[in-house]
């Protein structure tokens, strides 16, 4: 990981701005929800997934676009109005891989960033009731 990648900055802005942890789903069930949609049985044009975070502003959001020859390009966004980065020609299975791996690794990312969030908080809420300063 490089130290320009938007997707860090992005993250670690969404997890500065949370004041509550949100429940992490087990990781049988996300699993088992991955396995319940095999990929041959997803249309790969118009296919997307969003990145975790509370504000649709700065949230990533991957989207599977078909063009001429059978060839698929994955469009990756910032918000509403910014231009996409664009990755591609693929297959229409490695486009669907693509999305859901670059969405699993931000969410992966979001979720160590509103950890270690948490865990900074609450040792300064610690620290706070023993009287001392921050």
């Amino acid at each position: 990981m490089n130290q320009s990648d938007p997707t860090d900055h992005a993250l670690a802005a969404i997890a500065s701005i949370l004041d509550q942890p949100e429940p992490v789903p087990a990781p049988e069930k996300a699993a088992a929800e991955e396995r319940s949609v095999p990929p041959e049985r997803i249309e790969a044009d118009g296919y997307s997934k969003m990145g975790p975070g509370p504000m649709v502003a700065i949230r990533f959001k991957w989207t599977v676009r078909r063009a001429d020859h059978g060839h698929y390009f994955v469009d990756e966004t910032i918000g509403d109005n910014s231009r996409p980065m664009t990755s591609g020609p693929m297959s229409a299975e490695d486009a669907i891989r693509f999305v859901d791996d670059r969405e699993s690794e931000a969410r992966q990312r979001f979720e160590r960033l509103k950890s270690e969030m948490t865990g900074r908080a609450a040792a300064a809420n610690v620290v706070r009731k023993d009287g001392g300063e921050i």
